[in-house]
């Protein structure tokens, strides 16, 4: 690959403008990125990290050639996580307020992650879970997605009403995968396929000398726990391993084995260290295994707590300077994965664009784990209201934080730094503290509840990527009743919503 000279522009938050700041790297060719996304695991859920039971030699091998950052933050569940880092701005301002009931639908007015990546040469590719739309107009491939190979809705398998759905009777062994638009049936592991898929066509990247970005948000261990029982066998009769944890420690371990396997591609390719690995631990909170361990923190997956929004964040790139088997303690996002790009591949960003842009760009901690890093705010909302009753949940489910309190429900409030469990309510001692917090959310939540553009909608009768798995394999309704009960459905059964009806061609911002 040619070796380049560039100037990089970073861009950090400050009272939600962006500030420039200036980094110069020289004699370094454009890295290739590879963003690794487990799904439902916790912060405890690997051996590196503490927990007694978990088997994870990959991850426990990569974290010391990594930076780890210890104080990241997710969203408390799927699709808002997911919105997050495709826009570097809080889901609700996406319009995800949800994982379901077209809720979980990222706004066509936003800009995202692999559209920045793209406007500087690069080619991307997203192999797992989407969760951001399965209607035409939502999903990857029209989203600034070149190569797509998932599965629909947020588990595989699954569907409810509406929009968000999988193909018909689909399972983590041998499941029908959307390829660059059209299903496929496929014979193996879900998790074996996503990553054999993005190696092929890594490898085919590289060999053509095209700087990729390699998305691959895993649909593992997020339940259904179905695993080729190899995987799980060892974990049955640990201490409180049922069955079915025993199936997502499996799980985890089947993602760590493939990581693995991809990280030695890398070395054989030559290309190891040029190419910029993001681990990201996890999309939330975790799930099935926080009873065995969670890291010492409260809640999980669902809630506003720190064991609903804390993740493991590990990146290695030798090539750009990143120190390895260091710790970095700074409060940050996975909406500063965004502008940390931007900033890695020199990324152009437009006013409006600079405008959606919420995150910090880490890149100076890349660099140097102990340089000044402003303290921040952090909002978490759980969402996931009823129909029409957002405003009257604003203070339901919810935190907001620095790096040294958390004010929950607007009731509690904890000291993290010496209370990481968040154990002992301390807001009659510190008033002040969640006075201050308040006022930051209020004016939040002000500024966010009309961007919440999908709490109206009204999504297709019939799941469209059903649908499309009908028109290709046939089985289910036939064209007749398909458009009885959809009349107005295009080519993928999708009936025209509001959000749909705006800018769908956002590539140009």
């Amino acid at each position: 690959m040619k070796t380049t000279s560039y100037l990089l522009i970073g861009f950090g938050i400050t009272s939600n403008c962006l500030a420039a700041e200036k980094t110069t790297v020289t004699d370094t060719a454009k890295p290739n990125i590879i963003l690794v996304m487990p799904d439902d695991l916790g912060y405890g859920d690997y051996a590196c990290l503490g927990n007694p039971i978990m088997h994870t030699p990959a991850v426990d091998a990569f974290k010391k050639e990594s930076l780890l950052f210890t104080q990241f933050h997710v969203s408390p569940t799927c699709s808002p996580c997911r919105a997050s880092l495709m826009s570097s701005r809080h889901e609700f301002k996406n319009g995800v307020t949800h994982t379901i009931l077209e809720r979980e639908r990222m706004s066509l007015e936003t800009y995202t992650l692999p559209q920045m990546l793209k406007s500087v040469g690069y080619t991307t590719g997203i192999f797992g879970k989407w969760h951001l739309g399965d209607e035409e107009a939502y999903r990857p491939e029209s989203r600034g997605f070149d190569e797509v190979y998932i599965h629909g809705g947020g588990g595989i398998g699954q569907t409810y009403p509406g929009s968000c759905g999988d193909a018909p009777g689909n399972t983590n062994i041998n499941p029908a995968l959307w390829h660059n638009g059209k299903w496929e049936k496929n014979t193996g592991y879900c998790t074996d396929l996503f990553f054999a898929q993005a190696t092929k066509w890594m490898d085919a990247k590289r060999k053509a000398n095209q700087p990729f970005f390699a998305y691959i948000p895993l649909n593992a261990a997020h339940g259904p726990h179905v695993v080729p029982e190899e995987y799980y066998r060892q974990y049955l009769g640990k201490p409180g391993v049922t069955e079915d944890i025993a199936k997502f420690f499996g799980m985890i371990e089947n993602v760590d084995t493939n990581f693995g396997v991809l990280f030695k591609k890398l070395k054989e390719w030559g290309i190891e260290e040029n190419t910029l690995v993001i681990y990201i631990g996890t999309d939330n909170g975790g799930t099935a295994g926080v009873n065995i361990y969670n890291a010492g923190m409260r809640g999980q997956k669902g809630t506003p707590y720190q064991g609903g929004t804390r993740s493991p964040l590990f990146v290695r790139w030798p090539a750009g300077g990143i120190p390895s088997g260091v710790e970095c303690d700074a409060l940050s996002s996975v909406i500063d994965i965004f502008p940390t790009l931007a900033a890695i591949t020199g990324a152009k960003l437009s006013d409006k664009v600079k405008q959606q842009v919420e995150g910090k760009n880490l890149f100076p901690l890349f660099k140097n784990p102990k340089s000044e890093w402003p303290d921040r705010i952090l909002v978490h909302h759980v969402g996931r209201w009823a129909k029409g009753k957002a405003a009257e949940s604003k203070y339901r489910n919810c935190a907001i934080q620095n790096s040294s309190f958390t004010l929950v429900n607007n009731e509690e409030l904890y000291e993290l730094k010496s209370d990481p469990g968040e154990t002992t309510n301390v807001i009659a001692k510190y008033p002040e503290v969640a006075a201050k917090l308040r006022t930051a959310y209020d004016q939040w939540w002000i500024e966010t509840l009309p961007l919440m553009v999908n709490e109206d909608v009204i999504g297709p009768k019939m799941n469209p990527m059903k649908v499309l798995y009908w028109k290709q394999f046939g089985g289910g309704p036939d064209e007749a009743m398909l458009r009885k009960m959809d009349p107005d459905s295009k080519s993928d059964g999708a009936k025209p919503v509001k959000e749909q009806k705006k800018k769908k061609k956002n590539s140009e911002q």
